[in-house]
């Protein structure tokens, strides 16, 4: 009897519907017929996207797609890092980094470039060690990566010939991307797209699934159906009715104004980073891209109102509120107890969210349909496929969650009751064990050194995705430090005189990027034809 899966009907376009669409259809090699039921009534939430540096490899280059094709479409820009600005010190609605208490600017990078390591131990712990001993004063992004004094410079990470310096991840115009990949999916893969609204579920007496009805008369059968309906969960928290699981307790943000605005980029260059900007009762996201930025104040709605918010974002970078457009955007902060059930996988907003703090919500969705193809199943629905499908979004969401609450409640930011509020949540055991082994001077991860098979090792990516390197620059950038240099690293002299002129080579290969790369500006007209 052939029990394989003949048709799969994707509820919500977007970027998770669409994403989900062209993934499985070159997964499966065109032998599953693919619907994307999309309400043309129903608004996108697109309010400007940061990404991490996997896309490319993992979700592009599998569909066979170039970099510079989609870029080009999607009015895309390049970002190397996350800048976090004014984090450590008091104050509202200032974008350039302040002054810290004991010199220096309240600013550190949270870079993609990979962190060196010598003798098995990453440079971190070369650095600390130096620190320790009085030998340096510079912060750990500057001394242990090349790429900070290129952000700073606004330089680009590919010259102009294509070729990357270093690591990177992109911004974009999400609505973009979802109709490139609508066009890609529908055009060279068959998928069928319907516009039309949901006004009905049909489930058998097993409570899977059959059929979804729409507003304008049609019946869309299927033997397994995704949903990308957003916040709504219109199949898996409403039909299902599975249970979400509120996280507020936390992350205490749960509210979003965002806008575009205007930039002259000849004359202030483009940023090739994110910026998270702390604010009274949150922090603002800036995405540069060609002519504008997008940007949005993410704050929690317990500490602020809407109104205090939208004034704190206009005095932040001097807009008229009269004359601006805003985007406002409540959210839920958790996961669905369970991803899939039964016949239902929900996939993007339907099925977890965290604030895109570390720009996570394009991660959650390609890591989740890389596991759904992975653990696609037949029409049995064995259920050990959806319990692993399962364990895996639980371990990644929580794991990213937990990454992000540790940003607040190690900020030394008491300024504001927002700021102290997140000074009395408690942290999971999870951080805090990864807290206790920094602390302890201890490698947190296995730094990863070689970047093909960094690339390549798509498991190793979607279940370590913060790195070493990654919990050292944020909780070195706050201030929390290890309470001693590895002890271990004491027996081993000839290690640490071995990494010094690792430090050496960092400094130098900062000054031949800094003389060699063109400016972002440059670079972005260039591949998107404006310089002809």
């Amino acid at each position: 009897m052939d029990n394989r899966i003949k048709n799969v009907v994707i509820l919500g376009g977007g970027t998770a519907g669409w994403m989900t669409a062209a993934y499985l259809g070159k997964a499966l090699h065109g032998t599953v017929d693919i619907t994307v039921l999309e309400a043309p009534s129903i608004p996108r939430i697109g309010v400007g996207e940061a990404t991490v540096p996997n896309l490319q490899r993992a979700f592009f280059d599998y569909l066979g797609i170039a970099e510079d094709e989609w870029m080009r479409e999607c009015n895309a820009s390049f970002k190397m890092a996350v800048k976090f600005v004014n984090w450590r010190t008091e104050g509202r609605g200032e974008a350039g980094s302040r002054e810290l208490p004991g010199g220096g600017e309240d600013h550190f990078y949270h870079p993609f470039g990979l962190l060196p390591d010598h003798d098995r131990l990453p440079l971190s712990h070369y650095w600390y060690n130096r620190l320790h001993e009085g030998r340096t004063d510079e912060p750990f992004d500057y001394a242990c990566f090349r790429e900070p004094p290129v952000m700073d410079a606004k330089k680009s990470p590919r010259w102009m010939d294509g070729t990357h310096s270093t690591r990177y991840a992109w911004h974009f115009d999400a609505q973009l991307v979802a109709d490139f990949l609508r066009r890609f999916a529908t055009e060279k893969q068959g998928v069928h797209h319907v516009q039309d609204e949901m006004t009905g579920v049909d489930q058998n007496d097993d409570g899977f699934v059959t059929a979804l009805r729409t507003k304008s008369g049609r019946v869309l059968e299927a033997d397994l159906f995704v949903d990308c309906s957003g916040f709504r969960g219109l199949l898996i928290n409403k039909a299902m009715e599975e249970p979400f699981i509120d996280m507020s307790d936390h992350l205490l943000c749960d509210s979003a104004v965002a806008t575009a605005v205007p930039h002259d980029d000849e004359a202030e260059g483009i940023e090739p980073y994110t910026s998270a900007i702390a604010m009274s009762s949150g922090w603002t996201w800036k995405i540069p891209m060609l002519d504008r930025f997008g940007t949005g104040y993410v704050y929690s709605s317990k500490f602020t109102t809407q109104e205090e918010a939208t004034e704190e974002l206009c005095e932040l970078w001097g807009l008229d509120p009269a004359e601006t457009k805003f985007n406002h955007v409540r959210f839920r902060v958790g996961r669905n107890r369970r991803a899939w059930v039964k016949n239902v996988v929900s996939i993007g907003l339907s099925s977890c969210f965290l604030e895109p703090l570390e720009s996570t919500g394009i991660y959650f969705i390609t890591a989740a349909i890389h596991q759904l193809a992975k653990h696609f199943p037949d029409r049995t629905f064995n259920q050990a496929l959806a319990d692993s499908f399962n364990r895996e979004i639980e371990v990644m969401f929580d794991d990213t969650r937990d990454f992000i609450q540790a940003h607040f409640y190690y900020a030394p930011r008491n300024d504001s009751p927002f700021w102290k509020a997140n000074k009395e949540l408690t942290l999971p055991d999870n951080i805090q064990e990864k807290i206790a082994a920094y602390r302890a001077g201890l490698p947190i991860n296995v730094p990863i050194t070689d970047e093909s098979t960094y690339y390549g090792n798509f498991e190793a990516e979607f279940r370590n995705f913060w790195t070493n390197g990654s919990y050292y620059c944020i909780f070195a950038g706050l201030g929390l430090l290890p309470e001693a240099p590895l002890p271990a690293l004491t027996h081993r002299p000839e290690s640490i005189a071995g990494a010094e002129p690792l430090f050496d080579k960092v400094k130098e290969e900062q000054r031949h990027l800094l003389e060699t790369l063109p400016s972002t500006y440059e670079y972005l007209r260039h591949l998107h034809g404006r310089d002809q």
